[in-house]
């Protein structure tokens, strides 16, 4: 299997603080890779950098084989690469639909130049049903953003996501707020797009990383202090004194 995201040395500092300390990490196409770890770990942090919104102090990123450590974020995006945040980023005041549309019009043109043309236009209205359908919100399409339960706001921003045909989509924390049930259905979302892309995924729910993920990697005090399948890293000594606790599985 292909590499499609790797970094070499990876490292973002803030003054003296090193948020991010020689991070390596290589994601396989179209395998779920999670990133775990407690608390100020630097996850977040590594996402800004692998994205553009942060500059790297030093190291690299490359996606499929090109170096993009210093692209920026329009560019990144233009390569397949996109992103969700922990606070939801939608129009509140547009409806479901529009949400979705709106980020496949960007994809297709870049502004509204595309409703010029019926054929244009025709081709982002299916590929905004197809996404609804495929994030479960096509039968709340006329719904408004603010309408949604919180769990179908994250479902919806993961749909805007996908509007713009990623390669690979980075989700953080998507399940954050989330009730058990509202877990359980963006948990198989997520499962289900590996299908179709590469997903990265910092998540603080260490069950439903371990129930989901292809690989793992730890994060610690900005560096990334192992990696291997979810059993391996159950079982990793270091992980459970770092983070895991001392549980028995």
């Amino acid at each position: 299997m292909s590499i499609v995201l790797k970094t070499d040395n990876l490292s973002k500092s803030f003054g003296g603080v090193k948020a991010v300390h020689n991070a390596n990490i290589n994601v396989e196409e179209r395998k779920l890779k999670a990133v775990i770890g407690p608390n100020g770990a630097g996850k977040t942090t590594f996402y800004n950098v692998l994205t553009g919104y942060f500059s790297a102090t030093s190291g690299e990123v490359y996606f499929m084989d090109r170096n993009i450590t210093k692209m920026p974020i329009h560019e990144i995006v233009k390569l397949g690469i996109c992103r969700t945040f922990q606070i939801n980023t939608l129009f509140i005041g547009a409806t479901v639909f529009e949400n979705v549309r709106i980020a496949s019009q960007i994809k297709n043109g870049g502004s509204y130049k595309i409703l010029s043309s019926r054929r244009s236009l025709k081709n982002v209205n299916d590929k905004t049903w197809a996404t609804l359908d495929k994030v479960g919100l096509k039968d709340k399409a006329k719904s408004f953003a603010n309408e949604l339960s919180y769990g179908d706001q994250r479902s919806l921003e993961v749909g805007i996501a996908l509007a713009g045909e990623p390669k690979i989509l980075l989700l953080d924390e998507p399940t954050a707020g989330m009730s058990d049930g509202e877990t359980k259905r963006i948990a198989s979302l997520i499962r289900e797009l590996t299908n179709d892309i590469t997903v990265v995924l910092v998540e603080h729910d260490v069950e439903l990383v371990m129930s989901i993920s292809d690989s793992i990697s730890v994060m610690n005090q900005g560096e990334i202090i192992a990696e291997g399948t979810p059993e391996e890293i159950r079982k990793n000594e270091l992980v459970k004194k770092a983070y895991l606790g001392e549980r028995k599985n």
